[in-house]
């Protein structure tokens, strides 16, 4: 398997509760807007967080709640913090929040971190064991086309994956649009299933019994949290 399962899990339970999982989306999609623009069309990072949002059948009207504050000049302003943790039994995890209130942020992460008896690590104690990339999916082309069009378009990537006929690619972050549009190019209807930019771990854990217990009830403690976006950790699941 590859480095995505994680991500797919750790976002199926965030999925779970809508409300929190619209709200997210809501925060995401208006920082974005203002900071590159409320039209789609100008502003690929938001036409691909729109996207995201509708794959996760988020409603269209919260979608076009959030860009209307923009356009309406509404002040809010959301700053996205990084928490490191080290959970139960050698578990890591990275948790990123979109917040109007760091102060609120860190006292109710650290009131997660208290009750589960876990240690909030420095910058950087955590993050060395991940690599920052992007992650695409899909399922329709071969390995060899994709990999012919990633050098005509003069595009590197750190690595490519096949599980059965479905294909992750990863790369830089700032070539996720890039690898996507040479995609495009071979197929221009393909639909690409994983579209993230994230934490992958460089190595995974095992948990069993107890431990595996105890870290799932961090996690779900963590996405109770309202203003976490994402937990990226290092356990197999």
């Amino acid at each position: 398997m590859g480095r995505f399962p994680n991500i797919a899990a750790a976002k199926a339970k965030t999925g779970a509760a809508k409300g929190k999982l619209y709200g997210m989306y809501a925060r995401e999609i208006y920082q974005v807007a203002k900071n590159g623009g409320a039209t789609p069309e100008g502003n690929p990072s938001l036409k691909r967080l729109i996207e995201k949002a509708k794959k996760e059948q988020v409603p269209a009207d919260i979608i076009k709640r959030a860009i209307d504050k923009v356009n309406s000049g509404t002040g809010e302003n959301y700053e996205e913090t990084t928490y490191e943790l080290f959970g139960p039994a050698g578990s890591t995890l990275i948790v990123k929040c979109l917040t109007d209130n760091v102060n609120r942020s860190v006292s109710d992460l650290r009131a997660v971190v208290n009750r589960h008896k876990i240690k909030m690590g420095a910058m950087g104690s955590v993050s060395y064991m991940y690599d920052n990339l992007c992650t695409v999916g899909l399922k329709g082309l071969d390995e060899e086309s994709i990999m012919n069009v990633l050098i005509e378009n003069d595009i590197d990537i750190v690595d490519m994956e096949t599980e059965g006929n479905h294909i992750l690619i990863y790369g830089d972050p700032k070539d996720l649009f890039r690898i996507k549009e040479a995609i495009t190019t071979l197929k221009s209807d393909i639909e690409f299933d994983v579209d993230e930019i994230s934490m992958l771990p460089k190595e995974r854990i095992t948990l069993t019994g107890d431990d595996l217990v105890s870290f799932n009830k961090l996690v779900d403690a963590l996405d109770e949290v309202d203003d976490v976006q994402t937990v990226y950790h290092n356990v197999e699941l």
